[in-house]
């Protein structure tokens, strides 16, 4: 049976994945799999190891989510997120890997729609991004629908 005709969205979502370090990208893309949820399409993900790699991938568009290391130097993904909400017109919603659960409150400064800790969980972050994810679609038919 298909994709379509189970009823699942045939469409992909795309996940842009920033970090300096390629552990912790290999880490986020293992921990979200081919799937965040079931009532969602697969999704792809592409990775990016500076910030001016991000910033050409979000201008060409189409992504889904972003994925931000909050960790990452020099540019840390705070910094990213503030930047990228401030000059990618329709940003994607962004969530911020960070260090420490006390860093949380950072995510307001830099506008992140949501946070998740260090080290990377394989059940947190797909269902972070499974809720985000939603909140896009969500905000798309909407649009879509005038």
């Amino acid at each position: 049976m298909s994709a379509e005709a189970a009823g699942a969205p045939a469409e992909t979502c795309q996940i842009l994945v920033y970090s300096d370090d390629r552990a912790v990208r290999e880490q986020t893309v293992l921990a979200l799999g081919r799937r965040v949820a079931e009532d969602l399409p697969e999704i792809e993900t592409v990775e990016c190891a500076t910030q001016a790699a991000v910033l050409a991938a979000l201008d060409e568009g189409g992504y889904d989510l972003v994925i931000l290391d909050g960790e990452a130097v020099p540019a840390g993904g705070m910094g990213v997120c503030r930047q990228i909400k401030d000059e990618i017109y329709d940003c994607p919603p962004a969530l911020l890997l960070v260090g420490r659960r006390d860093d949380a409150w950072l995510a307001t400064w830099s506008r992140a729609d949501g946070v998740v800790t260090h080290p990377v969980d394989p059940v947190r972050l797909p269902r972070a991004a499974a809720e985000l994810l939603r909140l896009r679609r969500s905000e798309h038919t909407q649009v879509a629908r005038g």
